[in-house]
Order: C-alpha cells, then sequence, then structure tokens
C-alpha cells in the first residue's frame, strides 16, 4: 500500500487538497482531526499536566494553551512530547485498518512532516504551496490570530522552498479550486502509474 505524505505550511492550503485527494477516492488520516479529537480525550489530562488551566470542560482550550506555549521557550517540545506519539498511534491504526481492506493508496495529512522527520514513513511527498502573499492574507484573516503569531509559527516550520524542493509534487493552492482539484487527479494518475510500473515495490 502507498503511503502519500501531504504537508505545507500554515495557510498554504493543506487541509483543502486533503479534501480534494478524499473526492478522488483516496482514504485521509487528517492529523489535525486527529489531534483535535485528542484534545478532547486522552491527550486533554497530559496536556493540562504539564500545561496546568489548560484542561476546560474535560477538553485542551486551545487559547489557553497558545498563550503558555507563547510563554514557554520550550513549550512547543513539552507538547510535541506528549501528543505526536498519540498522533503516529492513531495514523498507525488508519494504516492496518486500510491495508486490511486492500487499498491501494492512502493519503497522510502531516502538517510537520519535514520538521518531524515523518518523511521517512512515507513513499511519495505531496506539498501544498502558494504564493507567500497569499499565504499571509489567508493566515491573519483567522479568528484570534496575530502578526507575532503567525511569525512565530512560521519560525518553527521548515521554510516553503524547501519543502517544495523536496517534494514529489507540488500542488499551487493560490490559483482556483479547480486547478487544484485538476492538479490532484494528475497525481493521482501519476502514483498508480508508477505504482503499477513497480517503483514503489517497499511500499
Amino acid at each position: 500500500m502507498l503511503r502519500i505524505g501531504l504537508t505545507g505550511s500554515i495557510g498554504m492550503g493543506k487541509s483543502t487538497m486533503a479534501k480534494l485527494f478524499a473526492e478522488a477516492g483516496l482514504p485521509v488520516n487528517d492529523a489535525d482531526a486527529v489531534v483535535h479529537d485528542l484534545y478532547s480525550g486522552e491527550a486533554a489530562p497530559l496536556v493540562d499536566a504539564v500545561f496546568p488551566g489548560t484542561l476546560k470542560d474535560g477538553a485542551v482550550d486551545r487559547r489557553e494553551l497558545a498563550r503558555q506555549l507563547a510563554l514557554r521557550s520550550d513549550g512547543f517540545k513539552q507538547l510535541e512530547s506528549i501528543v505526536h506519539p498519540l498522533v503516529r498511534q492513531r495514523e498507525a491504526e488508519f494504516i492496518e485498518r486500510e491495508r486490511a481492506k486492500g487499498t491501494m493508496m492512502v493519503i497522510l495529512d502531516i502538517p510537520l512532516l519535514f520538521e518531524s522527520g515523518a518523511e521517512k514513513r512515507v513513499d511519495a511527498i505531496v506539498v501544498a504551496s502558494c504564493d507567500p502573499q497569499i499565504q499571509r492574507q489567508r493566515v491573519l484573516a483567522r479568528p484570534n490570530m496575530t502578526e507575532e503569531k503567525f511569525n512565530m509559527i512560521l519560525a518553527r516550520q521548515t521554510p516553503d522552498a524547501e519543502k517544495r524542493a523536496r517534494a514529489d509534487y507540488v500542488i499551487d493552492t493560490g490559483h482556483s479550486i479547480d486547478a487544484a482539484r485538476q492538479r490532484v487527479a494528475e497525481i493521482v494518475s501519476d502514483l498508480k502509474r508508477r505504482l503499477a510500473g513497480g517503483e514503489f515495490l517497499n511500499a
């Protein structure tokens, strides 16, 4: 089974591309959705133990968590040490479920794919990208987003140019949704061709 890693910096349209891959018939493991689920489940008390006061009504209060992360230089590393193993476990369970069904290809939506070394566990990489000005406009239009928070997130992410250089496929999300949908179809078609041709013998 071919494991395709989908990634992209904040505001680059990765989540929208994941929906287009799902629309094209590929099962998608959405890391953001997994984290959201974990924050209202098993990860919530673990996060609160390290970031006291973040547990509210049985779930992690993301705004309070963001406030505390901004105050602690090692905050993101501590948070990742809690959440990443749980996300990896959910991802492994997803892969095994799809493998049991005989699925040919799956999309692993991984926000910090390069940053976390996840490229080692995928067979091909797709990067969602767009012009930095479009990215900036998208991100700053989000609720509760500030210039400072945006810059803090960008500083933790591998530069877009490097992601593009290391990708097997790039989707420019700065155009219409139809253009992106067409690019997704081209990528799926090419991956099927390569898979049939025996390029991914270890997949």
